[in-house]
């Protein structure tokens, strides 16, 4: 194989017609005709001598060696924005980071693990954007995040070429008001029967998994809300309407801020944060600092129980 001169216009081309899966999709993202983009495909096939797609129909499957050249082209293109930005902040001399916080994470752990980033020497300009996975993913891919914060990694059915950073895990406790809490604490969890409890939505890992520790100990509460919104649960939680959990490792915050009291912990859930990113190996300085205090943090609790 000769070794030629890179095009990064096909490179480019190359990783769109890949995240998108068709070449009609890529060529509404790209703003060109689908006959420019196959063309382009197909000289930067014969340029690398191998295959980058099996082809079905209208839909392309990345080959082995597509795989590869894709978490490449990924990464190159990452590095040539995030030099491009850090160029352009040059004479701010200030660092720009925006973070993608999943609904479901608590605002609380979110701000723990992102203070760190603006306690670095050279200034920081912080962004955080809330909302749903699906969202945050879209703002990852479209480089309008450097990281998202989760409490799920991404699996190969989202489709999107990201890396799972594990930060750590906690355990579970359940809070209540005063009033509650002197009910439900005592013979903890058998009173928890029919209890009003207030949880994350079906479809998060969080409610999911509480629902499964109820029931293997055949306990059924009653399920007075349902949230995507932590800050939400934790309002309802504080005003009486139902029992809620939350991180071990922020017991004595959420106690302080909402008034609360600790029931009881569910004993052998754990609750795990992911760090989502473009990159395989962090390099952003913000972005670094986030995870090496959130690994700190959880870590510090990680025995907790």
């Amino acid at each position: 194989m000769r070794i030629h001169n890179l095009n990064f216009r096909h490179l480019r081309y190359f990783m769109v017609v890949a995240q998108e899966g068709t070449i009609a999709r890529a060529s509404k993202r790209l703003n060109l005709t689908p006959q420019t983009i196959s063309g382009q495909l197909k000289v930067l096939e014969e340029m690398l001598e191998i295959e980058l797609f099996e082809r079905h129909g209208r839909r392309l499957d990345l080959t082995d060696a597509g795989r590869q050249a894709l978490e490449y082209a990924e990464e190159i293109f990452s590095l040539g924005e995030a030099m491009q930005l850090q160029l352009h902040d040059a004479g701010n001399q200030r660092i720009n980071c925006a973070v993608g916080i999943a609904d479901v994470v608590p605002k609380s752990i979110a701000y723990k693990l992102l203070a760190p980033a603006l306690e670095l020497e050279e200034p920081v300009h912080l962004e955080c954007r809330e909302g749903s996975m699906e969202a945050l993913l879209g703002d990852l891919i479209a480089n309008r995040v450097d990281l998202i914060l989760a409490d799920r990694p991404i699996d190969a059915s989202t489709h999107v070429r990201a890396y799972n950073h594990l930060l750590g895990e906690t355990g579970i406790s359940m809070f209540a008001s005063p009033a509650l809490a002197a009910h439900y604490r005592e013979e903890f969890p058998a009173r928890l029967n029919d209890a009003p409890l207030l949880l994350p939505t079906d479809d998060s890992v969080a409610g999911a998994n509480i629902m499964k520790w109820f029931r293997a100990r055949h306990l059924e509460p009653s399920v007075r809300v349902q949230c995507a919104d932590s800050a939400l649960i934790d309002i309802f939680g504080q005003a009486g309407t139902g029992l809620f959990c939350g991180p071990s490792v922020l017991e004595s915050e959420l106690q302080r801020q909402h008034s609360v009291e600790v029931i009881g912990r569910l004993e052998g859930l754990r609750e795990r944060y992911y760090a989502i990113s473009l990159e395989r190996q962090i390099r952003h300085p913000g972005v670094q600092a986030i995870t090496h205090r959130a690994r700190e943090l959880l870590s510090e609790t990680g025995s907790e129980n």
